[in-house]
């Protein structure tokens, strides 16, 4: 008979929790700690309270960055949350040639999301494809500024993450409509319910718990955006720098020698904090729909 030593599960965890401690957990408690601090690259600085704190008060850069994440994340919820799943309801129909729908539904999903975003770049620029069509229609005299004007750089980036979103979320509600039983939807349309009605009274319950978990995520990722910003306005942050999201503005802060990563630390537990207030929200909505 074997017998199984104490220490056995501990030696088959041992490299996943010590991964996670020098990867996951040191990190997080550094940043808590350096938040504290003037660190710098090249120097470890030395305590200074709550200066960062009182510093990023009054950051005006830092209400811009917040501005354009909440717009983001104001727009990006309920496109993101909705449209796929339309989209959803459209591909799980056996129709003839859906697969290939399916396959490039999904296709933006697995290109990277930096040469997405160049390709969106050149497309929107003053003399690319878009701005070309629309003078060789007569709709505009002259190219309008995709990528110079803060709102229209801002609500293109928008429109970039939501097209490069929608096959994922898509995918994820396709799994979740396989457990939406069809015996209720044909119930419903025995009774006489529309369409409409069918969607709103069967398949938004069914899929519910779903939805609930792509809003979480969706509101995560929009608080959290970066590389659509950033290629779309050359690593500026646009005019004046006033499209930047709270990550670029926690990178600029951060990067090169003289960076200031005490206080680019304070900015990214802002935004931790600020992260955590719609999942709450979200969380305590989807409870109360329970």
């Amino acid at each position: 008979m074997t017998h199984r030593r104490w220490f056995t599960p501990w030696l088959l965890a041992g490299p996943a929790v010590i991964w996670l401690a020098v990867f996951n957990l040191w990190p997080a408690v550094n940043t808590v700690i350096l938040s504290f601090t003037n660190a710098k690259p090249l120097g470890g600085g030395h305590f200074t309270g709550l200066a960062n704190y009182r510093r990023a008060l009054s950051d005006d850069q830092l209400v811009d960055a917040l501005v354009n994440s909440i717009v983001y994340l104001a727009v990006c919820l309920p496109l993101l949350t909705l449209l796929p799943l339309l989209l959803a309801l459209l591909v799980e129909r056996k129709l003839p040639g859906i697969t290939f729908f399916r396959t490039a539904f999904y296709t933006p999903v697995v290109a990277s999301a930096v040469v997405v975003a160049l390709i969106w770049g050149w497309v929107l620029d003053d003399r690319g494809l878009l701005n070309g069509l629309l003078g060789q229609f007569g709709l505009t005299d002259r190219p309008v500024s995709f990528l110079t004007d803060r709102w229209l750089l801002l609500f293109s980036a928008i429109a970039l993450t939501t097209w490069k979103g929608l096959g994922y979320y898509m995918v994820i509600y396709l799994s979740a409509l396989g457990n939406v039983g069809r015996e209720l939807h044909e119930a419903a349309a025995v009774d006489g319910a529309s369409a409409l009605r069918r969607f709103w009274h069967v398949t938004i319950p069914g899929v519910r718990p779903t939805m609930l978990l792509i809003s979480v995520l969706i509101s995560v990722s929009a608080l959290r955006v970066f590389s659509e910003l950033y290629v779309l306005s050359n690593g500026t942050g646009g005019p004046g720098g006033r499209d930047m999201s709270v990550v670029m503005l926690i990178q600029m802060y951060s990067r090169g020698f003289s960076g200031h990563i005490g206080y680019a630390s304070a900015l990214s537990l802002l935004l931790f904090v600020i992260t955590i207030g719609p999942m709450l929200l979200l969380a305590r909505l989807g409870r109360k729909a329970a």
